[in-house]
């Protein structure tokens, strides 16, 4: 009996490992030739961040994991090819982070990712 690979999106799975801060779980959720664009205000829509293949995307994600900050998701929807969610996020010096992030999806695995980020001033 052969193993068959995953066609649905688990976005609750990704939404446990953002609030767990589970970098690995996150990145098992990406596929290999994945690309992520990062807008916030200092890398501006016409020169985002951007991280192609889950090795580059592994870097931020275990960055983002290692701070010592809270995460919850809200607002999660999803749909065959297609998902967003806000992320909320807190230093514990009471800085605020709020994520917008919108999820192209291939074969149940993130295969691109626009996340636009805000931070307190």
């Amino acid at each position: 009996m052969s193993a068959t690979v995953p066609t649905t999106f688990d976005l609750a799975a990704l939404k446990r490992a953002i609030e767990a801060r589970d970098a690995a779980a996150q990145l098992a959720l990406y596929a290999p030739d994945a690309e992520v664009r990062l807008v916030d205000r200092v890398t501006t829509p016409g020169r985002p961040r951007v991280l192609r293949g889950r090795d580059e995307i592994a870097g931020w994600v275990e960055d983002v994991c290692g701070r010592e900050m809270t995460h919850r998701v809200e607002r999660e929807v999803a749909v065959a090819d297609r998902a967003a969610f806000a992320e909320e996020c807190r230093y514990p010096d009471g800085t605020n982070v709020l994520c917008m992030t919108v999820l192209e999806l291939r074969d149940g695995l993130i295969a691109s990712q626009v996340a636009i980020q805000a931070w307190d001033e």
